[in-house]
């Protein structure tokens, strides 16, 4: 998938310089020659506008890619805890001593009296992660589903807000920044993908993190702070796609 991402990337670029115009502006009088350089001038900036779109168009693409790839191993993961609790239950049932009828009543009444706080507890914890779960999918599902973007920056603030100490934050961090970062909210996406990059060091997302904070520096014009970051991701992340994508934007500073 990422290779043919990458060479649909190609082939847009390949179209773009196709569809330069060439002109000989060596002849004719000044006027125009300066007409036939306008000329040259608006078709390349159509043209580079036509690059730009479908550029955000693909980077869009890899973003739903992402959200999916990580949409499902978090199921999968949920799957998994879950048939491991049932083994634990099942395992707890086989080991439980077989005991006289009356007995066996008076002492499970006595345990549940017992184990009433801790039960209560253990369901409290479990009613609190369903809703942090289904809060997280909630948002990821207004980017990859419904495709409302405004409303899921702000169901991934609330998310941060509600759940600060989720597994999911920095993720929710990494997913919020991308979406400001498209509406070129710049300094908002900076704030999240910073606390990625600050809060998080063994987050997944970490090194994308530092390349989206490159890109906005390069946006503001800090070419020395991006070239800093590019860097940081190539020497810290080696051979990943975030460092692939560092070492072009510095190839092109």
């Amino acid at each position: 998938m990422k290779k043919s991402v990458l060479l649909t990337a190609l082939l847009v670029a390949g179209q773009a310089m196709a569809a330069a115009p060439v002109e000989d502006i060596g002849g004719g009088s000044a006027d125009e020659r300066i007409a036939k350089l306008e000329r040259i001038l608006k078709a390349k900036q159509q043209t580079d506008f036509d690059m730009q779109r479908r550029l955000d168009a693909l980077q869009q693409e890899v973003l739903d890619l992402r959200g999916q790839t990580e949409q499902q191993n978090y199921q999968i993961n949920q799957m998994l805890e879950r048939q491991r609790k049932l083994y634990e239950e099942i395992a707890n049932l086989q080991a439980a001593p077989a005991a006289k009828p009356a007995v066996a009543a008076s002492a499970g009444t006595a345990v549940a009296a017992s184990q009433t706080p801790a039960a209560q507890a253990g369901t409290v914890a479990v009613e609190a992660s369903l809703n942090e779960t289904a809060a997280y999918e909630k948002a990821i599902n207004l980017v990859l589903k419904e495709r409302k973007y405004d409303d899921a920056i702000t169901a991934f603030r609330g998310f941060i807000k509600q759940y600060p100490g989720s597994n999911y934050t920095d993720n929710a961090n990494y997913w919020l920044g991308q979406l400001l970062y498209n509406k070129n909210e710049l300094d908002d996406a900076r704030g999240a993908f910073t606390v990625v990059v600050e809060k998080y060091p063994d987050s997944s997302k970490r090194g994308d993190s530092l390349v989206k904070l490159g890109l906005i520096a390069e946006k503001k014009g800090d070419t020395v702070g991006a070239k800093n970051l590019y860097r940081k991701v190539v020497k810290e992340y080696a051979n990943s796609a975030a460092a692939r994508i560092a070492q072009q934007q510095l190839n092109a500073l």
